[in-house]
């Protein structure tokens, strides 16, 4: 069986849903299923077992034998949350939990990173391991995921396969649940439709214009098509970016989720926060070489089409991948 954890959540629910698709039901998902709004992301999804999160350390102590395959995409993801402990005790101890039992049973894992590690971009966006310890997060989130990332590269035994996937600027269905945390795509279809207009931050550096600003989005459906790669193939086992390697900026973003609601275009800025401003990233892009170079060959949505699908075939209809 496969074990996903954070199953409820936004790319966990996608990605059972993804391996219902290619004909896996044997799932055991695992997450905190006390948020009853998570549970729409798990209407129609196929598995065969849910475990709290609480309790799953325990049972993989007991059932490790019978698992196949892990991926650990559970994790408090919140960047405004600043108790480190939070941060220690459920992303990066209970990770290393993970990791030791799929070491001890042999279990292939993946498991997500994130971009947040790369801090301002300091030292690029480049997944290589040699960077990985002179990164500087911005966050509290960040730093338990690159803690993370340095605690593994300096395992020397490993599980058979393993991958750490530095996620980027994920958008597309299931992250209804996720309020403030949700994707810039949601949030501009709430705000656009609620109010007709859109506003955005403004840019407090001098070498970006308002609207500027660029990230490297990436819709979820790809996210899901280069775990299910790299879980069938298994190449090279170690820190993979999971961008679409073409930043675009906000003010794009905005623009065609205008046009994919068939509105007219009405774009103002407000002052970015003063307790953000000096952490805002103003620049991310996925270098995604070892992606490609390990035989990812599926590509990616470009911003148009991925916007243009979440908003006309999830948004409007209210619908879940």
């Amino acid at each position: 069986m496969i074990v996903v954890t954070g199953a409820a959540g936004f790319v966990g629910s996608g990605l059972v849903s993804k391996l219902n698709e290619i004909g896996i039901k044997r799932i055991v998902i695992v997450d905190d299923f006390s948020n009853d709004d998570k549970e729409h992301n798990l209407v129609g999804k196929k598995y065969a077992k849910r475990i709290d999160r609480a309790d799953f350390i325990a049972w993989l102590k007991e059932h490790g034998e019978e698992v196949k395959f892990i991926y650990h995409i559970g994790a408090r993801t919140d960047t405004a949350e600043f108790d480190k402990e939070i941060f220690d005790r459920l992303n990066l101890n209970y990770s290393k939990d993970v990791w030791r039992y799929a070491t001890q049973y042999g279990i292939p894992l993946i498991y997500a990173s994130s971009a947040a590690t790369y801090g301002l971009g300091e030292h690029g966006y480049d997944d290589n391991h040699r960077v990985v310890n002179d990164l500087k997060p911005l966050n509290a989130y960040g730093d338990s995921k690159n803690d993370f990332d340095k605690w593994v590269l300096q395992q020397h035994i490993k599980p058979p396969f393993w991958a750490g996937l530095k996620f980027f600027n994920v958008y597309g269905p299931n992250e209804y649940h996720k309020g403030r945390m949700a994707s810039v795509v949601l949030h501009a279809y709430r705000q656009i439709t609620r109010t007709g207009e859109l506003k955005l931050f403004r840019s407090h550096n001098e070498k970006y214009d308002d609207g500027e600003q660029k990230r490297d989005f990436i819709y979820v459906k790809d996210v899901l098509n280069i775990c299910v790669f790299l879980m069938e193939k298994r190449p090279e086992s170690g820190l993979y970016n999971v961008g679409s390697g073409r930043a675009r900026t906000f003010k794009s973003l905005a623009v065609n989720t205008f046009h994919a609601m068939n509105r007219e275009v009405d774009i103002s800025y407000i002052d970015t926060p003063a307790d953000i401003r000096d952490k805002y990233q103003y620049f991310t892009e996925a270098k995604i070489n070892k992606l490609v170079s390990a035989g990812y060959t599926e590509g990616f949505h470009t911003l148009e089409q991925g916007v243009e699908d979440y908003v006309q075939n999830y948004l409007m209809d209210g619908k879940y991948l």
